[in-house]
């Protein structure tokens, strides 16, 4: 695939417009983006234009190259076999050209238009979700890549922490290397590839899309069942007549089940249990000690230093307790002795069961990274003359938009400014150019009817078969439900 370019003087080497940098490329030679070279004279694409073949169900053998038909398969929507992604499609820098594929078809009877274009994304980043009970790092702290900052910690979600890195600040505001630093950390983590990043005045964490987490060099194993409150409603029947008291520990709400509602619904008594930190309602505590990476996101190593002394007109010598945490990763057996200290002893094996069916129920540890861009106003001249049409279109829900043909969400309001899950997406679709900003595939599809009304390219419509010998054709990955 070809794109324009001039030829620099003299000599044999060619300047690429394929994005603001405006190359020189000598022969035989790449772009500084590793995008594009200059092949005998002539611009070209290095990697390949990508269209996704939908397989049948046996075997793994492609489809036939066509856009749709075939029997029902029982799903309520149609989709086609063959989509057009954007992916190695090339750009429409200097914004005044159509985009590089707008490519018709048929489906189910209805002619159809994909418009495909690679996005130069100087505004845009990641939204990273952790799955990890572990402290990270206070909310607002800066999150750094070999030194840089290019992010900071956000608030968190129930069993995950989140980050958000990225955009037009640290990309172009800050130093040259802070820019660059940005720039990579946005690709690598867009392209599913691992990512260490370190948290002013908190841990260090290794980041892969579809990956565990990777904590102060621990790999993490799962995400909490729930918080301590919750944790005690859900289990609080496993627990009735064969443990007197049980408290499970969390960063956020420490629960204790004989003053939780659900431990007076089984007419558990009293035990004279004191417990630090604030008590918000009945069996609910919060800020029982510091966040950190031990105990349910606690810094604690040793559970009962969240207890006060027990009350002697309430608890008695031989109370059992069990303290555990919100993953069941940490848990201890106690006996009130004579004088009502704990004292840590054999867990009974029906209550290794219960802390079994915690860890049983908290789901894999993953890290989950979201691109988030916005589609200006250039990119969208690319799919119209009058590119607020796109945009209300797109709200209009009569234009889909994917991006590397992954479903995405456009978030309401102006502007179309979308998030995918990178793990959707075939791998590489992401690249770079070094102004810096990030390369993302895009694709507007509508109705051809649909994308005349709006003032659409309609000299550059190409049919679907044309790209036949053009393109490479990979297997349509599957999409989760």
């Amino acid at each position: 695939m070809t794109t324009d370019a001039t030829t620099a003087g003299g000599d044999d080497k060619i300047r690429c417009d394929a994005c603001p940098v405006m190359c020189y490329i000598k022969p035989g030679a790449a772009g500084a983006c590793d995008r594009y070279a200059n092949h005998n004279g002539e611009l070209v694409r290095v990697d390949p234009h990508i269209v996704l073949e939908r397989t049948v169900s046996h075997g793994g053998r492609l489809v036939p190259f066509q856009a749709g038909g075939g029997d029902w398969d029982g799903k309520l929507v149609h989709e086609p076999n063959v989509f057009v992604t954007a992916i190695g499609a090339g750009t429409t820098y200097p914004d005044y050209k159509p985009a590089p594929f707008i490519v018709s078809s048929e489906i189910d009877g209805v002619d159809m238009v994909t418009v495909v274009t690679e996005g130069i994304f100087s505004y845009c980043g990641v939204k990273v979700k952790i799955d990890t009970d572990r402290h990270l790092g206070p909310e607002t702290a800066t999150v750094r890549a070999q030194g840089e900052a290019i992010g900071h910690v956000t608030t968190g979600e129930y069993g995950s922490q989140m980050l958000s890195l990225g955009g037009v600040h640290h990309l172009t505001g800050g130093s040259k290397k802070e820019g660059r630093v940005t720039c990579d950390a946005l690709m690598d983590l867009s392209n599913c590839k691992p990512v260490e990043l370190t948290i002013d005045g908190g841990a260090t964490v290794v980041v892969q899309a579809g990956y565990p987490p990777i904590v102060n060099g621990v790999a993490e194993e799962r995400m909490r069942v729930g918080c301590g409150s919750a944790t005690i409603g859900m289990f609080a029947k496993q627990w009735h007549g064969k443990v007197d008291e049980v408290v499970v520990v969390d960063d956020h709400i420490t629960g204790v089940l004989s003053e939780h509602q659900a431990g007076k619904l089984l007419d558990i008594p009293d035990t004279g249990i004191k417990m630090k930190g604030r008590r918000s309602t009945p069996g609910r505590y919060f800020q029982v000690a510091e966040p950190g990476t031990g105990w349910g996101g606690t810094k604690i190593s040793d559970p009962l230093s969240v207890l006060g002394p027990f009350n002697p007109r309430e608890a008695r010598p031989g109370l059992t307790m069990l303290m555990v945490s919100t993953t069941g990763e940490h848990a201890a057996y106690y006996v009130l002795d004579e004088a009502l200290r704990p004292v840590e002893t054999e867990m009974p094996p029906d209550l290794k069961l219960s802390v079994e069916r915690i860890q049983e129920n908290c789901e894999p540890a993953l890290c989950t990274v979201l691109f988030m861009g916005g589609a200006g106003g250039s990119l969208r001249a690319g799919v119209t003359d009058n590119p607020v049409r796109l945009t209300r279109s797109v709200k209009d829900a009569l234009t889909r938009v994917t991006s590397g043909g992954a479903p995405v969400y456009v978030w309401p309001g102006g502007g179309i400014t979308f998030m995918v899950d990178v793990t959707q997406m075939p791998a590489g679709a992401f690249g770079y150019v070094p102004t810096p900003a990030l390369v993302a595939p895009i694709e507007f599809t509508l109705k051809l009817s649909d994308y005349a009304a709006l003032g659409g390219h309609m000299d550059y419509v190409r049919p679907l078969a044309s790209l036949r010998d053009s393109t490479e054709i990979r297997p349509m990955p599957g999409r989760r439900a």
